[in-house]
């Protein structure tokens, strides 16, 4: 690994990374986001459990709400926008009809497909959270710029992509190790 000039190992080789040769301000923007996306998860699970749900069911709900408004909603819609899986989705979408807040129908034009709605029910509970869902969420991104703001929406969803990626290359040389190691103890 590369070593910068205090001969330290450097954790990210990226130029865009490194601040004068060294990694200390990329662990430490690592060290700051860690603790922030557990307390969005925290906030999330919250916003669940005000409405008798998960905090995943809360984010199915919400975003079924959300993307509704704009087109008909699937469970692969669904599972690509919020990054899970569609076996996972289906799973969670079903306990959420059965609470009969949303609806599952096939689509007319392609039974493979299962359209997502909003019951009224659905509707209401996420109406009656939505004051508090915006009490914290402006406590959560207050003193943010609105030049802030747009900043942070121009790359996250980079960084999501590049994260999906760096997770799969990850599981890959963790597959690789663990077979290397598995050949070694047979050995």
């Amino acid at each position: 690994m590369p070593a910068t000039k205090e001969n330290k190992v450097l954790t990210v080789t990226h130029p865009a990374c490194l601040v004068d040769g060294s990694d200390a301000e990329f662990r430490r923007l690592l060290n700051r986001l860690l603790p922030f996306a557990a307390r969005l998860l925290s906030i999330r699970d919250g916003f669940g459990s005000i409405a008798g749900l998960t905090g995943v069911q809360y984010s199915l709900a919400r975003s079924i709400a959300h993307l509704s408004m704009r087109d008909e909603v699937t469970v692969n819609q669904l599972a690509e926008h919020l990054h899970l899986s569609g076996a996972f989705v289906t799973v969670e979408t079903n306990k959420l009809k059965k609470l009969g807040l949303i609806d599952k129908k096939a689509n007319p034009d392609d039974k493979r497909k299962v359209r997502l709605t909003m019951t009224a029910a659905g509707n209401r509970l996420l109406n009656e959270l939505l004051p508090t869902q915006q009490n914290i969420n402006d406590v959560l991104f207050e003193g943010v710029t609105r030049t802030e703001f747009k900043v942070l929406c121009s790359f996250v969803e980079r960084l999501v992509t590049n994260g999906d990626q760096a997770v799969l290359d990850l599981a890959h040389l963790q597959t690789r190790q663990q077979k290397v190691a598995k050949r070694s103890s047979e050995a």
